[in-house]
């Protein structure tokens, strides 16, 4: 009854607001206006879906994931095209135009059964005072008080029936929350799980062609020239007149191929699983800015210490960021990995002119999407001037 209440009292509200604005928008949608007002009354609407969602999750119980941000980018047009074309707002729009009508017929309905019920149980107290008279609700009458009984009776299957309607009518109310003011569930998240496995498979199988070209273009070619090197001083040993100086030249060379193929397996295995990554991402982060020469403040914070899948993509994505703040800003940053409610978040604050941005293609957009199969989210704060901060926060520990 608490969502038929306090619902049936912001609804009427948000639908005269909402439905004045689309009257106004679209009466002035010759001129540049009309857009305008229209983009605002999208972006309202939005908002009142959202105080409808968490008011269901109060009073209802109801769980919503919350649908994506809006897709906004600079530009006057671009930000009209994002607002007017934002299918969570018009699914707001339609929840409050259609719910306005049903939440006032159930509500009404609701205070009506409820006044009749509690009227005919007390009609046959309230007869005697009355002396038979009809009382000032749906004509509750009886000449005689045994017939008050039967007006009674009526009311107490009234009474334990009220229940049922209400909730008969909350869950036409759940029925609209999950399909109006959430995104559309299942399909949502199987598309998503869809996009997602895709995003791995393309990077698992761009991590193997690196591994695979790294491999061949060096410790590959390092050990075939200390092969090449060590059989020709082999020959040479084998002959009568053996020239010690050659040999030791071979051997020597031979020696470098075996060192430099040894620092190139030991690159690969670090870029696949840095070995310092055993003893925790602080211990891994303050050795990957010491050996890389980034000037750089690590602090971890966690309560506990995560699952090696979500440390190694929180390294990575870490690696990448500072790579980025020493080569664009040129000056230290600050790199801090801390909990976050049930999950894990990673900022990287750095004090350089601003102006980084996620760009289709850009190393940020990359990092943005190695953080999607793990439901994790990359924000940029970045204005002109700085200080620039890049924020991964992943919402659950898995």
């Amino acid at each position: 009854m608490g969502w038929l209440v306090v619902a049936g009292a912001l609804t009427p509200v948000a639908f005269v607001v909402v439905l004045a604005g689309l009257l106004v928008g679209v009466a002035l949608t010759p001129v540049l206006a009309g857009t305008l007002v229209l983009a605002g009354v999208l972006a309202g609407a939005r908002l009142l879906g959202g105080v409808h969602r968490r008011l269901a999750g109060a009073l209802l119980g109801l769980r919503l994931p919350r649908p994506r941000p809006a897709e906004l980018r600079p530009g006057l047009w671009r930000w009209l095209v994002a607002r007017l074309g934002d299918p969570t707002a018009w699914r707001a729009v339609a929840y409050l135009l259609v719910r306005f009508p049903l939440g006032i017929l159930g509500l009404l309905m609701a205070a009506m059964l409820a006044v009749f019920g509690v009227a005919a149980v007390t009609y046959p107290f309230t007869w005697f005072f009355r002396h038979g008279q009809e009382l000032p609700v749906f004509g509750v009458h009886s000449a005689t008080w045994p017939g008050s009984l039967l007006w009674a009776a009526a009311g107490i299957v009234v009474l334990v029936a009220w229940p049922a309607f209400v909730h008969a009518v909350v869950a036409v109310d759940r029925l609209l929350v999950r399909l109006l003011l959430a995104d559309p569930g299942l399909r949502e998240r199987v598309r998503f799980l869809e996009e997602t496995r895709a995003t791995a498979l393309e990077d698992a199988a761009g991590q193997l062609r690196r591994i695979e070209r790294d491999l061949h273009d060096g410790a590959q070619a390092q050990l075939v020239a200390m092969a090449m090197k060590l059989g020709l001083a082999k020959e040479e040993l084998a002959t009568d007149e053996i020239d010690l100086a050659q040999v030791r030249t071979l051997v020597s060379d031979a020696h470098g191929n075996a060192k430099r193929a040894l620092v190139e397996l030991r690159d690969l295995a670090r870029g696949i699983h840095p070995a310092a990554l055993d003893k925790g991402l602080d211990v891994a982060l303050s050795t990957l800015a010491t050996s890389a020469g980034i000037e750089a403040t690590v602090s971890v914070q966690l309560a506990r210490r995560p699952s090696p899948s979500l440390e190694t993509v929180l390294y990575f994505a870490a690696a990448e960021l500072m790579t980025n703040a020493a080569k664009h800003a040129g000056i230290p940053c600050e790199v801090r990995v801390s909990d976050h409610g049930a999950g894990l978040r990673l900022t990287v604050t750095d004090q350089g002119g601003g102006g980084a941005a996620i760009v289709a293609g850009g190393g940020l957009a990359g990092i943005a999407e190695r953080l999607r199969p793990v439901d994790g989210e990359l924000t940029v704060h970045s204005p002109p001037g700085g200080p620039t901060v890049i924020t991964a926060a992943i919402p659950a520990a898995r």
